[in-house]
């Protein structure tokens, strides 16, 4: 109705401007205007004014967000016509009769008028909604003016939020507009009374058209999910920042009392530098953690927090988390909501303090230990090795072993991508983790009853507990987490540069933290239903292609509205020790096997049989003792290439006690 109006106000100036353009002229035409012919003549006028006004475009914007390329279409229809009318007046005076009192002064006038008040309207509408003069009227109740949003996602969420916007008290901003994510959503039309201005594919050109044509508007929402609905999402969110528009992302409702209102969370970069994801299955996840009690070390961590905050979302019955930082945890406190707090618990505990996690286990009875608790920085670990073995190592060594004596139905490490074909302490001891784990997850699958070799328990059959399912989940680099190239380059970025890159031409592999904690749970809740053949000690994440780290930074700087290399330099530092160019997922001895879970693979591999574990992990408490560096890695590296390692010289009443 609305565009039928407009169509219908488009003639009707047409005519205006033929009769303006004859008065202004003072031009006397040669037949009567109200005659057959003259009727007939402004039908035509009419008619070709239509077709040309369509084909030019001028009703497929919404004139709310306007802007110079549609005010040129105006101009280009109105050049056009006034074209037509001058040469079909001269065929018409050539070769039927002559027309007294036309020229082509006529024509100038009319081409002048009726682009004039054809986007006269057009011009007042777009200033009284977005001009200074709106802005004062629409004002909060405190003084400030009502903050101007675009909001880029689907139809159906722009309805919530449209309506949620409008009925907050106080009222802080209006939605102006709706850039659809769908397709096929029809342009011009409104949602509770703001119009659709984009759809796909265009949403990019239209965000590039709107900020250069409006000062007003303030900040960009995004709707759920858009990052992986949207090809253009890394570009939309560079336009926005670039122009100086704050970028937010709906993630839902929270209440206030008898109202609502919107949860909007800023854009990351590891929301920006996304891979291609897939739904999770929360329905599996939620039935596998859903009244369960959940450990994890080192909850305070980049994973293990949101590890924590995932599993109280699922429906765990209490959350325990063990961690060595006091500042960390206060951190976590303040990130859950008040009403889980009651389901969390915290400890400050180091987990190769064997006889504190037995307490703390042995108390808190969990269904699941998911072990995040590790020293993760390649250069620092380089010089402080021992505290790399000391963590990575005999900490999940005690770990594993505390949930087998106390019967924790599963034990889940979280591995690294290091891992594999290990060049650095912070590889070669994730390795041993890892190598530690799978030859527990073969003793135990070989004897459910029994841990260590089957002396770990120490019970006879009336006194054994049910055997420990022990698995490690392999993935990349987590976006965003503590100390990762993103945070470390947001700082140098916010700082004025440079940024510091080691190689331009090192990759890694990125995985937003959201996304690799709930593959780690529906890892688990695959291993718990496998057993025999299809069981897996190692889990592997699909992390997609790896991303050039020259390309983050590059990003991150354009994401902050600045060049690279113009407004922040890039500087190259030269590969630190124990670094990699590129990282890699598995071996060439490791074989991939595809499972019917969306970006998750199961590994085989070759496992050290558990003497040589123990026999390996005595030899590297002498070369810790010694302050033996080389010997350390060696007898490491021997946990996982399956070298000759001699049997320690122990009792072996006292084998289960090596660590």
């Amino acid at each position: 109705m609305r565009r039928a109006i407009i169509m219908i106000q488009d003639l009707v100036m047409v005519l205006v401007a033929v009769a303006l353009s004859l008065i202004l002229s003072q031009s006397r035409l040669s037949f009567d205007a109200l005659s057959y012919g003259g009727l007939a003549c402004w039908t035509v006028i009419v008619l070709v004014a239509h077709l040309l006004f369509r084909y030019c475009g001028l009703y497929n914007t919404v004139w709310r967000f306007a802007s110079t390329p549609d005010f040129f279409n105006i101009l280009k229809g109105c050049g056009i016509l006034t074209v037509v009318l001058y040469l079909t007046s001269l065929a018409f005076r050539s070769f039927l009769q002559p027309v007294s009192g036309l020229n082509e002064r006529q024509f100038i006038v009319f081409f002048l008028v009726s682009f004039t008040i054809i986007s006269a309207p057009r011009l007042y509408y777009r200033f009284l909604r977005d001009g200074a003069s709106w802005r004062i009227l629409r004002r909060a109740p405190g003084g400030a003016p009502i903050r101007q949003a675009l909001f880029i996602g689907r139809l159906s969420e722009a309805d919530v939020i449209v309506r949620f916007t409008r009925a907050a008290v106080p009222a802080e901003y209006a939605i102006a507009g709706i850039m659809a994510t769908e397709s096929d959503a029809p342009l011009g039309t409104q949602i509770q009374g703001v119009p659709v201005v984009a759809v796909r594919p265009r949403l990019v050109d239209v965000l590039e058209e709107y900020v250069r044509g409006t000062d007003n508007l303030d900040f960009v929402i995004f709707g759920k999910g858009a990052e992986r609905e949207i090809e253009d999402y890394a570009e939309l969110v560079r336009v926005a920042r670039h122009s100086g528009i704050t970028v937010v992302q709906f993630s839902g409702l929270s209440e206030l009392g008898q109202g609502g209102k919107l949860v909007l969370d800023t854009v990351e970069m590891e929301t920006i530098m996304r891979r291609s994801a897939v739904a999770t299955d929360i329905e599996r996840i939620g039935a596998f953690v859903e009244c369960k009690r959940v450990l994890v070390t080192g909850g305070a961590g980049s994973i293990g927090r949101v590890l924590v905050k995932r599993s109280l979302e699922l429906g765990a019955e209490a959350v325990l988390v063990a961690d060595n930082s006091e500042f960390g945890i206060f951190q976590l406190d303040q990130m859950v909501e008040e009403s889980e707090r009651n389901r969390l618990s915290s400890r400050i505990v180091d987990v190769t303090d064997r006889r504190q996690m037995m307490r703390l286990v042995r108390e808190f009875e969990p269904a699941i230990i998911f072990h995040a608790a590790a020293l993760k920085h390649v250069p620092i670990l380089e010089e402080n090795w021992e505290a790399a073995i000391e963590t990575n190592v005999f900490g999940t060594l005690a770990c594993a072993e505390v949930a087998a004596k106390c019967g924790v139905p599963q034990f889940l490490l979280i591995s690294s991508d290091k891992a594999v074909d290990p060049t650095s302490v912070l590889g070669i001891t994730k390795r041993a983790a890892e190598q530690i784990v799978a030859s527990l997850h073969e003793t135990h699958a070989a004897h459910p009853s029994a841990s260590n070799g089957g002396r770990l328990n120490g019970n006879d059959a009336t006194g054994r507990h049910p055997g420990t399912k022990f698995i490690a989940v392999r993935f990349g680099n987590v976006f965003g987490s503590n100390g990762s190239v993103a945070t470390i380059f947001q700082a140098q970025i916010e700082a004025g540069g440079p940024v510091t890159i080691t190689d331009r031409r090192m990759t890694r592999y990125f995985m937003t933290v959201a996304e690799a904690v709930d593959l780690v749970i529906m890892s688990a809740a695959d291993a718990e239903q496998r057993q025999g053949r299809d069981d897996y000690a190692i889990y592997m994440l699909d992390m997609g292609k790896p991303v050039p780290i020259l390309e983050v930074a590059e990003t991150m700087i354009r994401m902050a509205g600045k060049s690279p290399y113009t407004d922040i330099p890039i500087r190259f530092t030269g590969i630190r020790p124990g670094e990699k160019l590129h990282e890699t997922l598995h071996g060439e001895n490791e074989e991939v096997v595809k499972l019917d879970i969306a970006k998750i693979f199961g590994l085989r591999s070759e496992v050290v049989g558990w003497p040589k574990i123990q026999a390996g992990l005595t030899a590297l408490q002498a070369a810790i003792r010694d302050q033996d560096k080389a010997a350390a890695l060696a007898v490491l590296a021997g946990l996982y290439q399956d070298r000759n390692i001699p049997e320690p010289n122990v009792p072996k009443a006292a084998a289960g006690q090596t660590a």
